[in-house]
């Protein structure tokens, strides 16, 4: 039976004081893996995690402007605009995606949850983190949003914290997150609404999860 954690609100934070990590390729990967406030962003640079204010420049990037996430960096006069939950972009230039992602990165949020932005089937959602649901979860309202249809799928019982509720059982196409794409997902779609979809079992049994302080990894297996 699936166990289902309440929902946080929403928004970002995550810690600063990460170590440099080595020498950079000669155009390095930077994707941006979330945001402090209107002024600090947490990017990953050649996979390290960077804190950085804007105008401070680390590992020999600089963040030059952020807006609601979205980051302007800069490297060696190369400028590239990085969003947040997507895949990491060259600074060579011409601002080609890297592609090919096997890791995760997730800040902390509000309550001690993990959350990041990503994709269902190609539409933005936000995700947390639920290592105790054994499905991708999300509500009937996102569901019809990012054009599931549930009309047909089988019923099934879920168990959560306001006791048994009946649930739709569908698979996902694709769950995107970061620079990583699961296909073929199961997951239950609930009558409740939800500020966030649950990131089940179904997705993070194909990934090793490694907590560092404020930050969690998924390195898919």
């Amino acid at each position: 039976m699936l166990s289902l954690a309440t929902a946080c609100a929403t928004g970002i934070t995550t810690a600063a004081g990460f170590a440099p990590g080595p020498a950079l390729a000669a155009t390095p990967a930077v994707a941006m893996a979330g945001q402090i406030g209107r002024s600090k962003a947490l990017l990953m640079i050649d996979g390290h995690p960077v804190t950085l204010a804007v105008g401070q420049t680390r590992m020999g990037v600089t963040l030059r402007a952020l807006h609601d996430g979205t980051a302007e960096v800069e490297r060696d006069g190369r400028v590239a605009v990085v969003h947040q939950g997507q895949a990491p972009v060259r600074l060579d230039g011409a601002g080609a995606a890297a592609g090919g992602g096997r890791e995760i990165v997730l800040p902390m949020g509000p309550g001690g949850h993990f959350v990041g932005s990503g994709a269902i089937n190609g539409r933005a959602v936000r995700f947390m983190v639920d290592t105790g649901a054994t499905v991708v979860a999300l509500s009937a309202d996102e569901a019809s949003r990012i054009g599931i249809d549930v009309g047909r799928a089988p019923l099934v019982s879920i168990g959560t914290a306001n006791g048994e509720v009946q649930a739709r059982r569908v698979t996902l196409t694709a769950v995107t997150l970061g620079a990583v794409t699961v296909a073929n997902v199961a997951a239950v779609v609930l009558p409740a609404p939800m500020t966030h979809v649950l990131l089940g079992n179904s997705f993070l049994q194909r990934f090793q999860l490694q907590r560092e302080n404020d930050v969690m990894r998924l390195q898919l297996r």
